[in-house]
């Protein structure tokens, strides 16, 4: 029998909000967000006729890791055509110069939140309890979380009312070790001291995996998605689609 597929589509109008890091920097590298785990996503969110929100933990101009700027001199994503059709829109592109802050957005106006990775969150998203608390207030209402590459690390941080991290008893998926390593090995020398998989794994109450290097590949546990990275962006942005289409108001 032949197979056949189709493009998740909804009739339902739905709210995502994307969360991306405000600007840090480490070792002597400026660091921001991954460009294609935002628009890729957000590009898969408005064909299937959602509404997105761009907004970060402290508010204002948010900026792209450089090497996943296609426009950038040193980019590693020169063919990333999404990312520039991005940039030049007469809207969208204008959405990084001022976010609001996640305390000027309300939970309750969104079906589901996506957390952007790239080098930034590593360094931000760690101290930031209000940004945890966010993020466990809204998982607790039962909505949609999706988390990926280095914005996963918000999950090794993120505590529920009870006390008890949100990984607890679930899988998941993140940048994985592997990865941080052939990272590493082409800028030279040891960017994280800490990493997403060397961290999840000293707690026995969570179980991380990860698939082959930069293969794409994302996990689904109960209304917790993760994707391990920038690959994967457009797969957690149909598994997101997928489950709010079976999750009815």
């Amino acid at each position: 029998m032949p197979e056949r597929k189709h493009i998740l589509q909804s009739k339902e109008q739905r709210n995502i909000l994307f969360i991306v890091s405000n600007p840090a920097s480490l070792k002597g590298f400026p660091l921001g967000f991954y460009a294609e785990e935002l628009t890729h996503p957000l590009f898969e969110f408005l064909k299937t006729g959602y509404r997105v929100t761009i907004a970060s933990p402290k508010g204002g101009k948010v900026e792209y890791d450089f090497i996943s700027n296609p426009e950038s001199e040193q980019t590693q994503a020169p063919n990333d055509l999404i990312t520039i059709g991005f940039n030049h829109h007469h809207e969208l592109g204008k959405l990084m110069e001022d976010t609001p802050s996640i305390d000027e957005v309300n939970s309750s106006d969104f079906d589901a939140v996506f957390v952007v990775g790239g080098g930034a969150p590593m360094i931000t998203f760690k101290d930031d309890t209000n940004l945890h608390q966010f993020i466990a207030d809204f998982y607790e209402q039962g909505k949609v979380i999706a988390t990926i590459c280095h914005g996963s690390c918000l999950l090794l941080w993120t505590a529920l009312s009870n006390g008890e991290l949100l990984i607890n008893g679930k899988t998941w998926t993140g940048f994985s070790d592997a990865e941080e390593k052939i990272s590493d090995d082409a800028v030279g020398m040891k960017v994280f001291d800490q990493t997403i998989e060397s961290e999840a794994l000293k707690n026995p109450n969570t179980t991380f995996e990860a698939a082959g290097p930069f293969e794409p590949f994302a996990i689904k546990d109960g209304h917790l998605i993760t994707g391990q990275q920038q690959n994967s962006s457009v797969l957690v942005a149909q598994m997101v689609i997928e489950e709010l289409l079976n999750h009815k108001n």
